[in-house]
Order: C-alpha cells, then structure tokens, then sequence
C-alpha cells in the first residue's frame, strides 16, 4: 500500500470511529458531498486540505501521517506474557477491552467505577504493552490490526472460556437479537475444511459490523457475544456404547 493510499485509509477509519460521514465532512469544509466523495475517491488531497481534515478529527497532521505509516505494522496478536499481564490485572483488562471496542476515557469512567486518575494508569500500561498510543489530551490510538484476536489457547482466551462461557450459555436466548443452535453431522476431512472456511468467513463479517458499528454513538452500540465452535465429537453417552476392537474382532471369529 502506497503513502497515499495508507493516509486515505486512514482518514476513513477515523471518519468512521468518529460518525462522521461524507456529508458531515463536506458541510464542514464548505464543499459538496460529492466533490468530497471524488477526494476520497480518486486520493487526491492537497497538503491545506489534509491539515484542515486532520483539525476536524481532532488530529495534528504529525499524528495523522504517523498513524497512517504505522497502519502496515499493527498488532495482529499478543505475546504470551502480554496476555498474562491482562489477565493477571481484571480492571486492566477490563480497560484494554474496552479501547479495542473504541471507547473513549470519559465512556469508561461514566459506565463503571473508575476515576479518570485511575484509567489514564490502567491506558500508560497498555501503552507500554503497545497495544495503544495515549496522545496528548488523553486521546487513545488503537496499534492493533484490523484482524487482531487473541492468541489460539492463550491466557486471554482460556480466561474467557473459563469466566464467561458458563454466564453467556446460561441463558434462553428468547429475544429477537439472540439465536442459539446446534448440529451434528458426520463430515469427510475435506468437508469439515470447508466448514472451516466459511466459520473463517463468518468471524470476517463479524468483524466487519463491528466497524460498521462504529459509526453509531455508545448508547446504541450493545457488547455482542458470538460463540463458534467445531470439533471432531459424540456424546459420551454413544461412546461409552461402542464396541472396543478387541470385542469386535472376537464377534467375528
């Protein structure tokens, strides 16, 4: 991805973190949405208009364009001992969570019991651990990638399996946002790689609404669990009741 490309890229992401759409910016900078689309369209930004964008989102233009040649080189995942950190720390992780769904330090303070004295400490140590940049004024730069997950059978996610996964099941899940289901097939190796694929594609687009979510203020943005497992399984029940090789060789004596 070329410079320019990267500092469109970025600028969009920030529009969009921000709610700010296309014609909220062209209002703004005294010009027509569609002439704005064409600028974001076509990459061609003049350095003036670059700053006078950057001041609306409440960037310098130093920190835009860092931002933006950082963009290649974000976080995908965590070390082992970073997630450790987290997970030894419930109200750092609690912040660290928080930050990676976009919330700024007066949504945190104002939703749970944190003084901003105390989340500005819990954020220094995410800065420190790279997951973020704390800016001037407090602001809060995300360093992670857009794919960013925590690590396969991690302290994080073994935490989550351990902590959560018995509150999120234990529920009905009667409403209309809610669906629990549950299939059993008998796969090939090849089907069940295929299977994969599209569970693969399925947390894509999870993802994908969670930025496009973005765009709407907190209170109409509601922290959504999705639970997807698949494994090479029968209940114990059935396996207590196969035959063992020796039994099955014997019958046919």
């Amino acid at each position: 991805m070329n410079e320019i490309k990267q500092l469109v890229s970025t600028l969009k992401r920030r529009l969009k973190i921000q709610g700010m759409t296309y014609r909220d910016l062209a209002s703004a900078l005294g010009m027509s949405e569609a002439s704005v689309k064409r600028m974001f369209a076509q990459g061609r930004f003049n350095l003036e208009r670059v700053v006078e964008i950057s001041n609306l989102l409440g960037f310098t233009l130093a920190e835009l364009t860092h931002e933006a040649a950082i963009g290649e080189n974000r976080l995908h995942t965590l070390s082992e001992a970073q997630e450790k950190e987290l997970v030894g720390d419930e109200k750092l992780l609690m912040v660290a969570v928080c930050v990676l769904n976009h919330w700024e330090i007066a949504d945190i303070t104002r939703i749970y019991q944190f003084s901003q004295a105390e989340c500005i400490a819990h954020l220094l140590k995410l800065d420190r651990l790279r997951l973020i940049t704390l800016l001037p004024g407090n602001r809060i730069r995300l360093n992670v990638a857009r794919d960013f997950d925590w690590r396969s059978q991690g302290p994080i996610r073994m935490y989550f399996l351990k902590q959560g996964l018995g509150d999120f099941l234990q529920n009905d899940f009667a409403r209309e946002s809610e669906t629990l289901s549950f299939s059993h097939a008998m796969l090939t190796d090849a089907a069940a790689a295929k299977m994969l694929a599209e569970i693969r594609k399925l947390r894509q687009k999870f993802a994908e609404l969670h930025e496009e979510s973005l765009a709407s203020p907190l209170p109409k943005r509601h922290g959504t669990g999705m639970f997807v497992a698949m494994r090479e399984w029968e209940m114990p029940s059935f396996t207590k009741n196969r035959r063992t090789r020796t039994s099955t060789a014997a019958s046919t004596d």
